[in-house]
């Protein structure tokens, strides 16, 4: 599992540089694309982050990983916003999300359908509950949902 130990350790030391400039950890993520490697790194901070803000954790990370030296194989570090839509993977996105219209994928059909969108009631370790506009509530398990995120409205 190389590709878990290098996203938390790759967390851990952008935990101390983010915390100091008032950045959020969204997520970390090592995956393989085409024949490359990404370590990507979303951050975010209220009112946004910028291509300033991207860089500076970019330089601040890269000299850590640098210094500690553990992944194995080449990379790209990328780091971004998780911009519109981001999806909720870690019990404070679920938090801060209650009472937000969210969008729900599900691996296989649920009651014919694989995408539902409602407004977020109720989370656990175990399930995720939404209300749609009708006002019929909804309890997933989690091991059923593919993605789920922020909806956004046009």
């Amino acid at each position: 599992m190389k590709r878990e130990e290098y996203e938390q350790r790759t967390e851990a030391l952008l935990e101390p540089i983010t915390g100091e400039q008032g950045y959020e950890v969204v997520d970390v993520e090592f995956v393989k694309e085409g024949a490359n490697r990404y370590l990507r790194v979303y951050i975010d901070k209220e009112g946004g982050v910028t291509l300033d803000d991207c860089e500076a954790v970019s330089r601040a990370l890269s000299d850590r990983l640098d210094e500690e030296d553990f992944i194995e194989e080449s990379y790209i570090l990328e780091v971004s916003s998780p911009g519109l839509g981001r999806p909720l993977k870690k019990d404070k996105d679920f938090r801060r999300n209650l009472g937000e219209l969210v969008e729900i994928r599900t691996f296989r059909p649920v009651e014919k359908q694989k995408e539902f969108c409602g407004v977020l009631r109720a989370y656990d370790a175990e399930t995720v509950t939404i209300e749609d506009e009708d006002g019929i509530k909804r309890c997933f398990a989690r091991s059923q949902i593919a993605l789920i995120r922020q909806a956004v409205i046009w």
